[in-house]
């Protein structure tokens, strides 16, 4: 394998990972907001 396929491999990988954590951010501000969501819709109940 040479240098520059070497490269472009890591590159590769880097893209995969930023889109990971890109979704991974995206999920868990989804699952603040649901937690929220439930803990205001008890507060109104009670």
């Amino acid at each position: 394998m040479t240098s520059t396929e070497r490269i472009a491999n890591a590159k590769k990988r880097i893209n995969e990972l930023e889109r990971l954590i890109k979704y991974w951010d995206n999920s868990n501000e989804q699952n603040i907001k649901k937690i929220d969501f439930e803990v205001n819709n008890e507060k109104i109940a009670a």
